[in-house]
């Protein structure tokens, strides 16, 4: 590739992952179907939905009880009162109500509507997803297996789809990372007019989750995307911990 090129290559042909399924050796088997050959320094991105099956995250909707509030919110914006009991059970803080729609704030930190909590691309009617219970700890098993496998160094991005506040439409998102820092700090850094940034970081985390949508689709049953090229620091010890902005900087909070 050429300097300032970047290369996203999806991996197709995954099947339908269940609970219990060594996910890294599906990614593994759909590169070598595809005939990728994995090179040091490539970021798998790996969706959420395909993580969240194979660590059976899916809840069977005929086995939640409502709770009276589910209910009686439910009943005011048409809503199945048991998948909304399921959001409850997820969220840690509801951050605003309005129009049948509940952004809430995860166990995890992040604050998104429903909790992470959908029902599209699920195993069946009746059953809705869950996002992992540590992100984190999910990105670090596919990397060590991949890297296992492969026998070179890759990082891994957990991607998940959330709003925005202020525009319209929805990008993928980093959820869960291993072997990459999720930020690029430029602060102390200066322009070529000679201004020197003070507070400018950028998310590359979340800008790579983005770019791999580009591929992974919503219908397109492409879970997995490598993205080949890209410059980042790699950590170790990473963790969207990291991006979640502290409350005492936060004026929406």
């Amino acid at each position: 590739m050429n300097a300032g090129e970047i290369r996203i290559i999806g991996l197709g042909g995954i099947p339908e992952v269940r609970a219990g399924d060594d996910l890294p050796a599906l990614i593994a088997a759909a590169a070598r179907a595809q005939h990728v050959a994995v090179e040091d320094g490539d970021v798998f991105v790996v969706t959420q939905k395909v993580v969240s099956k194979a660590e059976g995250r899916i809840v069977d909707l005929a086995a939640v009880t409502p709770s009276p509030f589910a209910l009686r919110y439910a009943a005011m914006w048409e809503k199945d009162a048991r998948q909304v009991e399921v959001v409850l059970g997820e969220t840690k803080r509801i951050v605003r109500m309005e129009r049948g729609v509940m952004i809430c704030e995860t166990h995890h930190g992040f604050v998104c509507a429903n909790a992470g909590v959908d029902a599209s691309n699920v195993e069946r009617t009746g059953t809705v997803c869950l996002l992992p219970v540590d992100p984190d700890a999910s990105a670090r098993a596919i990397r060590a297996g991949l890297r296992g496998v492969f026998g070179v160094d890759v990082a891994v991005v957990i991607s998940d789809t959330f709003g925005r506040p202020w525009r319209e439409g929805h990008v993928n998102f980093a959820i869960g990372i291993a072997g990459i820092a999720p930020l690029v700090d430029y602060a102390g850094q200066v322009d070529p007019a000679g201004y020197e940034l003070r507070v400018t970081q950028m998310a590359v985390v979340d800008e790579l989750a983005a770019a791999a949508e580009l591929v992974h689709g919503k219908l397109a049953r492409v879970p997995v995307a490598i993205v080949r090229g890209a410059a980042f620091a790699p950590a170790e010890d990473a963790s969207t911990a990291a991006l979640v902005r502290d409350a005492a900087r936060d004026m929406f909070r």
